[in-house]
């Protein structure tokens, strides 16, 4: 089974007041974490959409031999990250059974999680804070509902009711300050 992985990473970090993309985080930017991961999880190839200041984060990242999709419509929302993303995956893999659309800002994603996730063919969620979220995983069958996304909601209407993965401090991103000290501090 070939799998896909599409990370988002458009947003500009306004609440942050940097860049989350480029925080280093245990010896390498959150960014570079989330392609990792997913690679050591068998994604391949890994989409990485960026958007907001896409120049600095490529200077600043070092992604090795990813597909890297520009959002110029960033500021409409995760929809079309997604979208674009999708559809890169569609592009560079017409052959892929199935997509992981994740975040680049939740350093508790794992390998073990992601693999949890893609054992199956059938739309999988990870599950925290009491609802269904992302990092999720999608079959090949719904590749063009996920092109068609818009609005900041991304794929939510599409994993309500999906079956899900219990990930352990899923609901920590890296939006704020407070955030990024508590991941620090979690995930030593």
């Amino acid at each position: 089974m070939s799998i896909a992985a599409v990370v988002l990473a458009a947003g500009a970090s306004r609440r942050l007041g940097q860049l989350k993309q480029l925080v280093r985080f245990g010896g390498e930017t959150l960014l570079e974490r989330s392609v990792r991961v997913a690679r050591e999880a068998g994604c391949s190839p890994v989409v990485v959409v960026l958007g907001a200041a896409y120049e600095q984060v490529i200077a600043g990242c070092s992604f090795g031999d990813v597909v890297t999709a520009i959002n110029n419509e960033w500021e409409k929302g995760m929809g079309s990250s997604i979208g674009l993303g999708v559809h890169a995956v569609q592009n560079v893999a017409p052959d892929a059974d199935g997509v992981v659309v994740m975040t680049c800002d939740q350093p508790a994603v794992t390998v073990k999680h992601l693999q949890r996730l893609i054992t199956r063919s059938e739309v999988r969620a990870s599950r925290y804070a009491g609802r269904n979220g992302v990092p999720a995983f999608f079959p090949k069958a719904y590749f063009h509902a996920l092109t068609l996304l818009t609005g900041d909601v991304g794929a939510r209407e599409l994993l309500h009711g999906a079956s899900s993965e219990e990930l352990a401090s899923g609901d920590l991103d890296v939006d704020t300050a407070d955030d990024l000290k508590h991941a620090r501090e979690l995930l030593r």
